[in-house]
């Protein structure tokens, strides 16, 4: 593919994806949304995060083939304090957290 279809593609996805969120502000930005809307808003960042985690812990997100252990316990970790704390932040400082300890200790 030439340099310049590369370029005429960035920029084609960049411009249809800054009018899509400019649509949203535009439409919605100087009312209230409906609480249906509101509702449902809620859910996209544990559908998100759990499209990103979900794969890794399946064995697809490092190459693919068998889930590591460590990978499992990382997750499950951080669920149990998902559950546990109901703070993001600490729910993922968890996971990492096991996550490096334990493949650094699997790594010796």
């Amino acid at each position: 593919m030439s340099s310049t279809a590369v370029w005429t593609t960035m920029v084609v996805i960049g411009l249809g994806t800054f009018l899509l969120r400019l649509s949203f502000i535009g439409l919605l930005g100087h009312g209230r949304l409906p609480e249906g809307l509101r509702r449902a808003l809620r859910y996209v960042p544990p559908a998100v995060l759990s499209a990103l985690v979900l794969p890794a812990l399946i064995g697809l997100g490092h190459g693919g083939g068998d889930p590591e252990p460590v990978r499992w316990l990382a997750g499950a970790s951080a669920a149990l304090v998902a559950w546990w704390r109901g703070n993001v932040i600490w729910t993922m400082g968890a996971g990492m957290g096991v996550l490096w300890i334990g493949t650094a200790l699997t790594a010796v």
